[in-house]
């Protein structure tokens, strides 16, 4: 059963999780330290790792018999979120703005990040907005 892969599965989220978050950061930086275009990997790699990222979560979802927007509140909060965090992102890498909102919305996109995180390790929809509510 697929089920007996749902470790290794995880371990490969997880791994994406904390190599999608660097490859944010660094990005950030290096487009407000250096204003030159990033290398083509550093462009095209972070494509790869949120897209298997997005395909293990899907595939752990499904171990857990829990899908958003239909039984699982903390996992529609997590896909809100990453709608949020995608459309922050495409602001800060596509679009013109000056260099301290390019660096504000970063920091908002690592904000709404942290928050998935808190979301998926707590298990509840407010994830670390949890303590302020």
């Amino acid at each position: 059963m697929m089920v007996e892969y749902y470790g290794a599965i995880k371990t490969i989220h997880i791994t994406c999780v904390v190599l999608s978050i660097s490859l944010f950061v660094a990005r950030g930086l290096w487009l407000l330290l250096c204003e030159r275009a990033l290398w083509r990997w550093l462009r095209v790699l972070p494509h790869l790792i949120d897209t298997l990222l997005l395909a293990s979560g899907l595939t752990l979802a499904f171990f857990l018999h829990q899908y958003p927007f239909f039984n699982s509140d903390w996992l529609t909060a997590k896909v809100i979120g990453l709608i949020v965090y995608i459309a922050l992102g495409v602001a800060v890498f596509r679009g013109h703005q000056s260099r301290p909102a390019r660096a504000l919305t970063g920091l908002m996109a690592v904000i709404v990040f942290v928050y998935i995180v808190s979301v998926a390790l707590s298990k509840q929809p407010a994830g670390f907005l949890a303590s302020y509510l």
